[in-house]
């Protein structure tokens, strides 16, 4: 299994280069933050309370988490509405972001996953993928497989939707990402079914209005064809709907 995993990753990459994270005419994803929104934030107070034993301490790379009363950036939020399976698995270790947005890509290529995609992303210079998910379509990962990406257990700015005014969209956007090429035909029934679980979660834990679940494509300044004019539909007639029938159903 390992040696077909990296002769995969092998045979991949070098296409993944090029072309993986939905190009646009600024190139592949966009430019890289510079920095965290929170630096510079003051430490937690000595009335939060206290982090779970899993979570490293706050470093010089990392900056400390603000106070919790009043800041608006952080929050332990409980999750006690189920998503369906994988939840669990989607808590993050670190305090919440104040997110805003769900943005959805497709790779555009056959084959991916969050290896490959770390991988190509790396090779850019940056610090590691840029997304927070990717679903697998059983070409790199297992046909609807939810992959969890190290920014998202960080609680780390994205690293995949650039060139928005304040870099609105990687500060406060989540980012997922669809293994395929989405502009003839859909996601797979297994890679909606675990996109809608998803989504449900996030909008859910982070009280991310339906209007907020986006396209790549939606965002101020894309110039992409991100996430494919099929997924493009499939968010607006299917998704944003069952968000929102979901969200009548907890009221």
């Amino acid at each position: 299994m390992n040696r077909y995993r990296y002769w995969l990753v092998g045979l991949v990459l070098p296409l993944a280069l090029v072309t993986v994270g939905c190009t646009d005419s600024h190139g592949v994803i966009g430019d890289l933050p510079s920095s965290s929104i929170l630096a510079g934030q003051p430490s937690p107070s000595s009335a939060q309370p206290a982090a779970p034993a899993r979570q490293a301490a706050p470093s010089a790379a990392r900056p400390a988490s603000p106070a919790l009363a009043g800041s608006g950036y952080y929050r332990r939020a409980s999750y006690d509405r189920s998503a369906g399976a994988g939840a669990s698995g989607w808590m993050p270790s670190a305090y919440d972001r104040p997110w805003r947005y769900i943005v959805i890509h497709h790779s555009s290529t056959d084959v991916g996953s969050s290896e490959i995609f770390d991988a190509a992303h790396r090779a850019r210079g940056w610090d590691e993928m840029g997304y927070h998910f990717v679903i697998d379509n059983g070409r790199g990962g297992g046909n609807g497989q939810v992959e969890v990406g190290g920014r998202w257990t960080k609680q780390k700015w994205g690293a995949h939707t650039g060139n928005t005014p304040g870099n609105e969209y990687n500060n406060y956007g989540i980012g997922i990402c669809i293994v395929g090429n989405f502009t003839n035909h859909t996601p797979s029934a297994a890679q909606q079914a675990s996109l809608r679980k998803l989504v449900f979660f996030l909008s859910d834990r982070y009280g991310i209005d339906p209007a907020h679940i986006v396209g790549h494509r939606d965002a101020p300044n894309a110039d992409t064809e991100c996430p494919g004019d099929a997924l493009y539909r499939y968010i607006y007639s299917d998704l944003r709907p069952a968000v929102s029938a979901h969200k009548r159903g907890l009221q």
